[in-house]
C-alpha cells in the first residue's frame, strides 16, 4: 500500500488530506515543516509527497531542492499563490505537480493516484530491455537512467520526456507531443512549464557531461543522432 507523506504547517489541512487519503486506501505520514519532514522521508521512505510551498524550518522549495540531491521520489507542490513563476519553480526543482490552495481533497486524490501510477510505469509500454542510444541506458521497469556507468536522477515527467525523444533520435518534438508523451492525463500546461522541464532535464544530463538533447528554434526539440 502507498505511503503519502504530507507536509505542511496547518494541522486542518494536513487533517482533510489525511482523511482523504485514507479513505482511498493509502496510508499517510504528517510533518508540520520541512525539517521533520526531511528527517520522515529519511526514516520511511514514502512513495510520495505532498508539500506545502511555504513552512517553518524548511519550506518546501528548499527540501525538494534537497531530495533531488540523491532520490526521486514524486512530489505534489501545495501553495496559496496562484503565479505561473511559482509554479515553473516549483517544476524546475524537480516537482510532479502543482495545486493551488483551496483546492478539491478528491482532485488531490486523483492527482496523487496519477502521479503514482505514472511512477509505476503504468501509462508506458512495458519494455523487455532498457532503451539504450550510445551512452545513455533507460530501464522503464525500474525507471532508471545512466550515462555510462553513471546515475541519473530523474523526475518521472523528465524521464518519459528522455524516453521520447531518445527512442526517436532526430525526430524533432513539439511542446504538446513531448508533453503528451509525459503525461497519460491529457494535461494543459504552458509552453514556458515544457521549456523548464526541458532545462532541467539538460542541467541534470550536463552534470555527467552529456548533451544529447537540441533546441530546434520555432519548434521544439530533439535527441541528437548518434549519441
Amino acid at each position: 500500500m502507498p505511503t503519502i507523506l504530507i507536509a505542511d504547517d496547518d494541522p486542518h489541512i494536513r487533517n482533510v488530506i489525511r482523511f482523504a487519503l485514507a479513505r482511498d486506501g493509502l496510508t499517510v505520514l504528517e510533518a508540520a515543516d520541512g525539517a521533520a519532514a526531511l528527517d520522515l522521508v529519511a526514516r520511511e521512505k514514502p512513495d510520495l509527497l505532498v508539500l506545502d510551498v511555504m513552512m517553518p524550518e524548511m519550506d518546501g522549495t528548499e527540501l525538494c531542492r534537497r531530495l533531488r540531491r540523491d532520490s526521486d521520489v514524486p512530489i505534489i507542490f501545495l501553495s496559496s499563490r496562484d503565479e505561473e513563476l511559482d509554479r515553473v519553480l516549483g517544476l524546475e526543482l524537480g516537482g510532479d505537480d502543482y495545486m493551488t490552495k483551496p483546492f478539491s481533497p478528491r482532485e488531490l486524490v486523483a492527482r496523487v493516484r496519477a502521479v503514482l501510477r505514472r511512477r509505476d510505469g503504468r501509462a508506458v509500454p512495458p519494455a523487455a530491455a532498457p532503451l539504450r542510444r550510445g551512452a545513455l541506458s533507460l530501464d522503464l521497469e525500474r525507471f532508471e537512467a545512466r550515462w555510462g556507468d553513471q546515475s541519473i536522477p530523474l523526475t518521472v515527467t523528465e524521464f518519459r520526456l528522455l524516453h521520447a525523444m531518445a527512442a526517436h533520435p532526430g525526430r524533432v518534438f513539439t511542446r504538446d507531443v513531448l508533453m503528451a508523451a509525459a503525461h497519460a492525463d491529457a494535461r494543459i500546461v504552458s509552453d514556458r512549464t515544457v521549456d523548464s522541464h526541458v532545462r532541467h532535464l539538460r542541467a541534470k544530463l550536463a552534470a555527467v557531461e552529456a548533451t544529447p538533447i537540441e533546441t530546434v528554434h520555432g519548434l521544439g526539440y530533439r535527441f541528437r543522432r548518434g549519441d
